[in-house]
Protein backbone atom coordinates (compact mmCIF):
# COMPACT_ATOMS: atom_id res chain seq x y z
CA UNK A 1 0.00 0.00 0.00
CA UNK A 2 1.57 3.59 -0.95
CA UNK A 3 0.73 6.39 0.85
CA UNK A 4 -1.21 9.52 -0.57
CA UNK A 5 2.10 11.41 -0.56
CA UNK A 6 5.73 10.51 1.24
CA UNK A 7 5.56 11.19 4.58
CA UNK A 8 8.86 10.89 7.10
CA UNK A 9 9.95 9.00 9.90
CA UNK A 10 8.98 11.28 12.56
CA UNK A 11 5.57 12.01 11.28
CA UNK A 12 4.68 8.00 11.26
CA UNK A 13 6.49 7.45 14.92
CA UNK A 14 4.41 10.80 15.83
CA UNK A 15 0.82 8.68 14.14
CA UNK A 16 2.13 5.40 16.07
CA UNK A 17 3.57 6.91 19.15
CA UNK A 18 6.56 5.11 18.90
CA UNK A 19 10.30 5.77 19.81
CA UNK A 20 12.58 5.68 16.12
CA UNK A 21 15.80 4.92 14.99
CA UNK A 22 16.24 7.14 11.83
CA UNK A 23 16.87 10.89 10.54
CA UNK A 24 13.45 12.53 11.35
CA UNK A 25 13.34 13.53 7.70
CA UNK A 26 13.76 9.70 6.49
CA UNK A 27 11.33 8.98 3.76
CA UNK A 28 8.41 6.79 4.38
CA UNK A 29 6.56 5.49 0.77
CA UNK A 30 4.09 3.31 1.77
CA UNK A 31 3.57 -0.01 3.97
CA UNK A 32 3.84 -4.08 2.96
CA UNK A 33 3.84 -7.55 3.91
CA UNK A 34 7.84 -9.09 4.20
CA UNK A 35 6.87 -11.00 0.23
CA UNK A 36 5.93 -7.89 -1.21
CA UNK A 37 7.84 -4.67 0.13
CA UNK A 38 9.84 -2.24 -1.91
CA UNK A 39 12.23 0.50 -0.75
CA UNK A 40 10.39 3.11 0.90
CA UNK A 41 7.64 0.62 2.60
CA UNK A 42 7.78 -0.16 6.48
CA UNK A 43 7.19 -4.26 7.43
CA UNK A 44 6.79 -5.49 10.87
CA UNK A 45 8.07 -7.69 12.40
CA UNK A 46 7.53 -9.33 16.10
CA UNK A 47 9.30 -12.54 16.72
CA UNK A 48 12.96 -12.77 17.13
CA UNK A 49 13.09 -15.80 14.58
CA UNK A 50 12.23 -13.37 11.75
CA UNK A 51 14.60 -10.46 12.21
CA UNK A 52 16.65 -10.66 9.84
CA UNK A 53 14.40 -11.27 7.48
CA UNK A 54 12.89 -8.09 7.90
CA UNK A 55 16.11 -6.54 8.46
CA UNK A 56 17.43 -7.52 5.64
CA UNK A 57 14.44 -7.84 3.41
CA UNK A 58 13.62 -4.73 0.72
CA UNK A 59 11.87 -2.64 3.20
CA UNK A 60 13.38 0.36 4.41
CA UNK A 61 11.72 1.13 7.42
CA UNK A 62 11.41 -1.93 10.07
CA UNK A 63 8.60 -1.59 12.67
CA UNK A 64 10.17 -4.02 15.81
CA UNK A 65 9.47 -5.13 18.69
CA UNK A 66 13.07 -4.53 19.97
CA UNK A 67 16.10 -2.01 19.57
CA UNK A 68 18.87 -3.67 17.55
CA UNK A 69 21.48 -2.36 15.45
CA UNK A 70 19.75 -0.72 12.18
CA UNK A 71 21.40 -1.50 8.95
CA UNK A 72 22.58 1.06 6.80
CA UNK A 73 20.11 3.02 4.61
CA UNK A 74 17.24 1.92 6.70
CA UNK A 75 15.27 3.40 9.95
CA UNK A 76 13.75 1.75 12.76
CA UNK A 77 10.11 2.00 14.70
CA UNK A 78 11.03 0.89 18.06
CA UNK A 79 7.35 -0.43 19.15
CA UNK A 80 6.04 -2.70 21.85
CA UNK A 81 3.47 -4.27 19.90
CA UNK A 82 4.32 -4.19 16.03
CA UNK A 83 1.03 -6.04 14.80
CA UNK A 84 -1.24 -3.60 16.66
CA UNK A 85 0.75 -0.46 15.22
CA UNK A 86 0.75 -1.79 11.88
CA UNK A 87 -3.32 -1.96 12.24
CA UNK A 88 -2.94 1.57 13.72
CA UNK A 89 -1.49 2.35 10.61
CA UNK A 90 -3.48 0.44 8.13
CA UNK A 91 -6.54 2.14 9.65
CA UNK A 92 -5.24 5.32 9.59
CA UNK A 93 -4.07 5.80 5.76
CA UNK A 94 -6.85 3.19 4.21
CA UNK A 95 -9.61 3.47 7.12
CA UNK A 96 -13.32 1.44 6.94
CA UNK A 97 -15.84 3.89 5.16
CA UNK A 98 -19.22 2.75 5.20
CA UNK A 99 -21.64 3.00 2.04
CA UNK A 100 -23.61 5.22 1.48
CA UNK A 101 -25.48 3.62 -1.85
CA UNK A 102 -25.50 0.37 -3.47
CA UNK A 103 -23.07 1.61 -5.67
CA UNK A 104 -20.65 4.23 -4.66
CA UNK A 105 -20.88 8.01 -6.09
CA UNK A 106 -17.05 7.08 -6.10
CA UNK A 107 -17.18 3.74 -8.34
CA UNK A 108 -15.94 4.29 -12.16
CA UNK A 109 -18.59 2.20 -14.28
CA UNK A 110 -17.14 1.65 -18.11
CA UNK A 111 -19.15 2.23 -21.53
CA UNK A 112 -21.22 -0.78 -21.94
CA UNK A 113 -20.84 -2.65 -18.75
CA UNK A 114 -24.03 -3.79 -17.18
CA UNK A 115 -24.74 -4.13 -13.16
CA UNK A 116 -27.65 -6.61 -12.43
CA UNK A 117 -29.72 -5.65 -9.65
CA UNK A 118 -29.40 -5.99 -5.54
CA UNK A 119 -25.56 -5.68 -6.75
CA UNK A 120 -23.15 -3.44 -4.28
CA UNK A 121 -19.77 -1.67 -5.56
CA UNK A 122 -17.74 -0.25 -3.00
CA UNK A 123 -16.17 3.35 -2.43
CA UNK A 124 -13.09 3.76 -5.12
CA UNK A 125 -14.47 0.78 -6.56
CA UNK A 126 -13.30 0.89 -11.14
CA UNK A 127 -15.20 -1.29 -13.74
CA UNK A 128 -13.61 -1.19 -17.16
CA UNK A 129 -15.70 -1.16 -20.59
CA UNK A 130 -18.13 -4.19 -21.23
CA UNK A 131 -18.58 -6.26 -18.19
CA UNK A 132 -21.42 -7.81 -16.70
CA UNK A 133 -22.15 -8.17 -13.27
CA UNK A 134 -24.74 -10.36 -12.17
CA UNK A 135 -27.36 -9.72 -9.37
CA UNK A 136 -26.05 -10.44 -5.55
CA UNK A 137 -22.60 -9.56 -6.27
CA UNK A 138 -20.46 -7.55 -3.89
CA UNK A 139 -17.44 -5.79 -4.98
CA UNK A 140 -15.28 -3.76 -1.78
CA UNK A 141 -13.81 -0.92 -1.52
CA UNK A 142 -10.99 -0.21 -3.65
CA UNK A 143 -11.41 -2.80 -6.17
CA UNK A 144 -10.03 -2.83 -9.40
CA UNK A 145 -12.12 -4.68 -12.75
CA UNK A 146 -10.38 -4.52 -16.66
CA UNK A 147 -12.58 -4.84 -19.48
CA UNK A 148 -14.53 -7.90 -20.84
CA UNK A 149 -14.56 -9.43 -17.33
CA UNK A 150 -18.09 -11.71 -16.68
CA UNK A 151 -18.72 -11.47 -12.38
CA UNK A 152 -21.70 -14.54 -11.78
CA UNK A 153 -24.36 -14.43 -8.62
CA UNK A 154 -23.25 -14.35 -5.21
CA UNK A 155 -19.59 -13.38 -5.68
CA UNK A 156 -17.80 -11.51 -3.06
CA UNK A 157 -14.41 -9.41 -4.06
CA UNK A 158 -12.25 -7.82 -1.36
CA UNK A 159 -13.46 -9.94 1.72
CA UNK A 160 -10.71 -9.49 4.54
CA UNK A 161 -7.90 -11.57 4.87
CA UNK A 162 -7.77 -14.52 6.77
CA UNK A 163 -4.99 -13.23 9.17
CA UNK A 164 -5.14 -13.07 13.62
CA UNK A 165 -2.35 -13.21 15.68
CA UNK A 166 -3.31 -15.44 19.06
CA UNK A 167 -3.56 -13.48 22.53
CA UNK A 168 -4.34 -14.51 25.75
CA UNK A 169 -7.71 -12.60 25.55
CA UNK A 170 -8.49 -14.67 22.16
CA UNK A 171 -7.66 -13.83 18.07
CA UNK A 172 -6.32 -10.52 16.96
CA UNK A 173 -7.24 -9.99 13.72
CA UNK A 174 -4.98 -7.89 11.25
CA UNK A 175 -6.59 -5.31 9.44
CA UNK A 176 -7.14 -5.34 5.38
CA UNK A 177 -5.92 -2.29 3.45
CA UNK A 178 -5.16 -3.95 0.44
CA UNK A 179 -7.36 -4.55 -3.21
CA UNK A 180 -8.58 -7.37 -5.44
CA UNK A 181 -6.93 -6.72 -8.81
CA UNK A 182 -8.92 -8.29 -11.85
CA UNK A 183 -7.64 -7.76 -15.39
CA UNK A 184 -9.17 -7.71 -19.08
CA UNK A 185 -11.08 -11.06 -19.96
CA UNK A 186 -11.75 -12.74 -16.85
CA UNK A 187 -14.99 -14.72 -15.82
CA UNK A 188 -15.30 -15.51 -12.03
CA UNK A 189 -18.38 -18.13 -11.68
CA UNK A 190 -21.29 -18.11 -8.97
CA UNK A 191 -20.16 -17.99 -5.05
CA UNK A 192 -17.04 -17.38 -5.13
CA UNK A 193 -14.30 -15.53 -2.65
CA UNK A 194 -11.67 -13.45 -3.30
CA UNK A 195 -10.00 -11.75 -0.37
CA UNK A 196 -8.42 -8.36 -0.36
CA UNK A 197 -4.85 -8.62 0.34
CA UNK A 198 -3.29 -7.23 4.18
CA UNK A 199 -1.52 -4.09 2.34
CA UNK A 200 -0.84 -5.85 -1.35
CA UNK A 201 -2.87 -6.40 -4.14
CA UNK A 202 -4.85 -10.60 -4.63
CA UNK A 203 -4.83 -9.83 -8.50
CA UNK A 204 -6.32 -12.31 -11.21
CA UNK A 205 -4.25 -11.98 -14.77
CA UNK A 206 -5.58 -11.81 -17.98
CA UNK A 207 -7.88 -14.24 -19.46
CA UNK A 208 -8.03 -16.68 -16.44
CA UNK A 209 -11.51 -18.46 -16.18
CA UNK A 210 -12.47 -19.44 -12.56
CA UNK A 211 -15.45 -22.03 -11.95
CA UNK A 212 -18.02 -21.39 -8.94
CA UNK A 213 -17.23 -21.51 -5.26
CA UNK A 214 -14.13 -20.86 -5.47
CA UNK A 215 -11.91 -19.26 -3.10
CA UNK A 216 -8.66 -17.03 -3.45
CA UNK A 217 -6.70 -15.60 -0.33
CA UNK A 218 -5.32 -12.46 0.55
CA UNK A 219 -2.64 -11.05 -1.92
CA UNK A 220 -1.91 -14.44 -4.34
CA UNK A 221 -1.29 -13.55 -7.72
CA UNK A 222 -2.90 -16.35 -10.35
CA UNK A 223 -1.75 -15.88 -13.34
CA UNK A 224 -2.93 -15.45 -17.02
CA UNK A 225 -4.93 -18.13 -19.35
CA UNK A 226 -5.64 -20.12 -16.23
CA UNK A 227 -8.62 -22.56 -15.10
CA UNK A 228 -9.43 -23.04 -12.05
CA UNK A 229 -12.11 -25.60 -11.31
CA UNK A 230 -15.43 -25.83 -8.72
CA UNK A 231 -14.55 -26.21 -5.03
CA UNK A 232 -10.80 -25.22 -5.25
CA UNK A 233 -9.33 -23.43 -2.52
CA UNK A 234 -6.19 -21.48 -2.77
CA UNK A 235 -4.81 -19.79 0.40
CA UNK A 236 -2.86 -16.35 1.20
CA UNK A 237 0.28 -15.39 -0.51
CA UNK A 238 0.69 -18.51 -3.68
CA UNK A 239 1.95 -16.97 -6.49
CA UNK A 240 0.40 -19.49 -9.55
CA UNK A 241 1.91 -18.74 -13.18
CA UNK A 242 0.37 -18.18 -16.57
CA UNK A 243 -1.80 -21.17 -18.12
CA UNK A 244 -2.48 -23.34 -14.90
CA UNK A 245 -5.03 -25.66 -14.64
CA UNK A 246 -6.69 -26.98 -11.50
CA UNK A 247 -9.22 -29.08 -11.46
CA UNK A 248 -11.95 -29.46 -9.05
CA UNK A 249 -11.71 -29.62 -4.87
CA UNK A 250 -8.18 -28.60 -4.97
CA UNK A 251 -6.20 -27.55 -1.58
CA UNK A 252 -3.58 -25.18 -1.69
CA UNK A 253 -1.57 -23.91 1.00
CA UNK A 254 0.08 -20.84 1.14
CA UNK A 255 3.16 -18.90 0.28
CA UNK A 256 4.30 -21.01 -2.61
CA UNK A 257 4.69 -21.20 -6.23
CA UNK A 258 3.00 -23.03 -8.66
CA UNK A 259 4.90 -23.20 -11.95
CA UNK A 260 3.45 -22.28 -15.65
CA UNK A 261 1.52 -25.14 -17.41
CA UNK A 262 0.99 -26.92 -14.11
CA UNK A 263 -1.96 -29.66 -14.32
CA UNK A 264 -3.56 -30.32 -10.99
CA UNK A 265 -6.02 -33.22 -10.98
CA UNK A 266 -9.17 -32.85 -9.06
CA UNK A 267 -8.91 -33.45 -5.05
CA UNK A 268 -5.50 -33.19 -4.81
CA UNK A 269 -4.01 -31.48 -1.47
CA UNK A 270 -0.98 -29.12 -2.51
CA UNK A 271 1.72 -29.16 0.37
CA UNK A 272 4.47 -27.83 -1.54
CA UNK A 273 5.77 -25.47 -4.53
CA UNK A 274 5.16 -27.32 -8.31
CA UNK A 275 7.70 -27.07 -11.25
CA UNK A 276 5.64 -26.11 -14.05
CA UNK A 277 4.81 -28.16 -17.27
CA UNK A 278 3.57 -31.36 -15.05
CA UNK A 279 0.99 -32.93 -14.27
CA UNK A 280 0.00 -33.61 -10.38
CA UNK A 281 -2.39 -36.01 -8.54
CA UNK A 282 -3.37 -36.75 -4.75
CA UNK A 283 -2.45 -35.59 -1.22
CA UNK A 284 0.49 -34.09 -0.79
CA UNK A 285 0.31 -33.50 -4.74
CA UNK A 286 3.28 -35.26 -7.00
CA UNK A 287 3.73 -36.16 -10.12
CA UNK A 288 0.79 -38.17 -11.94
CA UNK A 289 1.93 -41.28 -13.19
CA UNK A 290 4.32 -41.67 -9.74
CA UNK A 291 0.91 -41.51 -8.16
CA UNK A 292 -0.75 -44.02 -9.93
CA UNK A 293 2.15 -46.30 -9.77
CA UNK A 294 1.46 -45.66 -5.83
CA UNK A 295 -2.09 -46.51 -5.68
CA UNK A 296 -1.61 -49.34 -7.91
CA UNK A 297 0.86 -50.99 -5.44
CA UNK A 298 -1.48 -50.28 -2.51
CA UNK A 299 -3.90 -51.96 -4.48
CA UNK A 300 -1.57 -55.65 -4.25
CA UNK A 301 -1.32 -55.10 -0.48
CA UNK A 302 -3.82 -57.60 0.36
CA UNK A 303 -2.58 -60.12 -2.40
CA UNK A 304 1.38 -60.09 -0.92
CA UNK A 305 -0.45 -60.31 2.57
CA UNK A 306 -2.50 -63.55 1.75
CA UNK A 307 0.24 -65.05 -0.25
CA UNK A 308 2.76 -64.60 3.18
CA UNK A 309 0.06 -65.87 5.21
CA UNK A 310 0.25 -69.10 3.11
CA UNK A 311 4.03 -69.59 2.89
CA UNK A 312 3.94 -68.89 6.96
CA UNK A 313 1.10 -71.83 6.79
CA UNK A 314 3.07 -74.17 4.69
Amino acid sequence: MKFPRIHTLKEIATIIATSYIGDDSFPVHGMNEIHVVEAGDIVFVDHPKYYDKALESKATIVLINKEVACPEGKALLISDDPFRDFNTLTDHFRPFISASASVAPSAIIGERTVIQPNCFIGNNVTIGNDCIIHANVAIYDNAVIGNNVTIHSGTVLGADAFYYKKRPEGFDKLRSGGRVVLEDNVDLGSLCTIDKGVTGDTTIKEGTKIDNQVHVGHDTVIGKKCLIASQTGIAGCVIIEDEVTIWGQVGITSGITIGAKTVISAQSGVSKGLEGGKSYFGTPADDFRKKYKEIASIRQIPELIERIENLEKK
